[in-house]
């Protein structure tokens, strides 16, 4: 039953990276826009988030300390920084873009202006973590996220023609769209699969739960649990966008669009259930990128930091992430859209995967902190494998927004 309940970890790092405001929207325009020939890359993403958060979660079990911690060490301060200045811009996004989608998921549950909910989330999420302890916040944020499991219920309630739907796997670019516009949503699916702070959250969540070498079955539990899981949900909404939404030409803009399927396949109660699911992601992804921040600043600075300690004991900690939700506030206030903040946010995470994840496969293979728990061959070819197409990514990232207007 502990290992039952430490899978939440996994689901909780899993939909907040799969299943977050921006990847909602994400999901939805690719399958309404190119069914399900873009589902090959969820597959590469979920393959290649469980190879490197295993590796990070290995380091923070058999070290005994956060992965960020350990490559600032090992790598020394220029390496660090340079990790850290990107992970930490693209957290900040990400925060932001949460905070946003929280309060957008409360407009369509209440039909209150989703700005009035911007302070009463960002509170709600500081009052979290100032408050509620690790264990509780990981339990009943990830289990409630679990109800966006509807978008599959919905699916097979469509009743849609599944030897067509299964047609629509093959990669290919519909006649309508270029390889440009495919190729850059491509990358945003690897990128949003792939984000950093997944990988800084786990390890950093593995410390504040004391894991040892003795925790590496449940450590390996929560990777291939939890990911695929998230993986599966990405899937189900744009499968459910490829069934209702793709045959009517309608180009998803809003969360509104999101939830049509659900609400055509399963009724009002599908309706609530996926509302229940869309505020729990949401609130959790927030919970866990401006954790991440807050973990980050203070594992490069030196700062005592954790939830495991009295807010009082780690005040820079504390105080950091407070700032972040302020900055958020600040700049949702200006009236930007959250999902296009969090679609940025996607694709400019491409960017930085590099430096976020050939430090965690160098500090993997040190024995210095790993000992026998070292990366073996396999999983040493395969992460080389995938920094190669990490590099790939990263550098055609900026061009295709460029060439494609952000996919428009």
């Amino acid at each position: 039953m502990k290992r039952l309940l430490g899978v939440a970890l996994g689901i909780l790092t899993a939909i907040g990276g799969f299943v977050d405001i921006g990847d909602l929207v994400t999901n939805a325009v690719v399958g309404s826009r190119f069914g399900l020939s873009l589902v090959w890359v969820v597959v590469v993403g979920v393959v290649g988030i469980c190879l490197f958060a295993n590796m990070s979660g290995r380091v923070a079990a058999a070290s005994g300390r956060a992965t960020f911690e350990v490559i600032r060490e090992r790598l020394g301060p220029r390496a660090g920084l340079a990790n850290l200045a990107a992970s930490f811009l693209i957290n900040l996004m990400t925060v932001t873009a949460e905070i946003g989608g929280v309060a957008l998921a409360l407009q369509l549950a209440s039909s209150v202006y989703y700005l009035l909910w911007i302070p009463v989330a960002a509170f709600a999420v500081w009052l979290v973590i100032w408050r509620v302890r690790f264990s509780i916040m990981e339990n009943v944020t990830g289990l409630l996220g679990l109800t966006l499991i509807v978008f599959a219920v919905a699916l097979f309630l469509l009743k849609p023609d599944w030897g067509a739907l299964a047609g629509q796997l093959t990669p290919a670019v519909p006649d309508q769209e270029t390889v440009w516009t495919y190729s850059y949503y491509a990358i945003a699916l690897f990128g949003a699969a792939m984000t950093p702070y997944e990988v800084f959250f786990f390890s950093s969540g593995a410390v504040e739960e004391g894991w040892t070498v003795k925790d590496l079955l449940q450590e390996r539990i929560n990777v291939l649990v939890g990911f695929p899981l998230g993986g599966l949900l990405s899937v189900a909404i744009a499968a459910c966008a490829a069934v209702v939404l793709l045959p009517a030409g309608i180009s998803v803009t809003s969360l509104s669009q999101v939830v049509m399927p659900v609400a055509e396949g399963a009724g009002k109660v599908g309706l609530a259930l996926v509302l229940v699911g869309i505020v729990a992601a949401t609130f959790g992804a927030a919970l866990e990128t401006t954790l991440s921040s807050g973990y980050t600043l203070a594992q490069f600075f030196g700062w005592s930091w954790g939830k495991f300690r009295r807010p009082a004991e780690a005040a820079r900690f504390h105080l950091s992430m407070i700032v972040c939700l302020l900055v958020g506030i600040a700049v949702l206030a200006t009236g930007v859209d959250p999902v296009l903040v969090t679609e940025y946010s996607v694709v400019f995470s491409a960017i930085a995967l590099p430096l976020t994840y050939l430090p965690i496969l160098i500090v993997a293979n040190d024995p210095q902190y790993m000992r026998e728990h070292v990366n073996g061959r396999t999983v040493n070819v395969l992460g080389v494998v995938y920094l190669v197409i990490i590099l790939v990514a990263s550098l055609a990232a900026i061009p295709l927004m460029i060439v494609t207007g952000a996919g428009s």
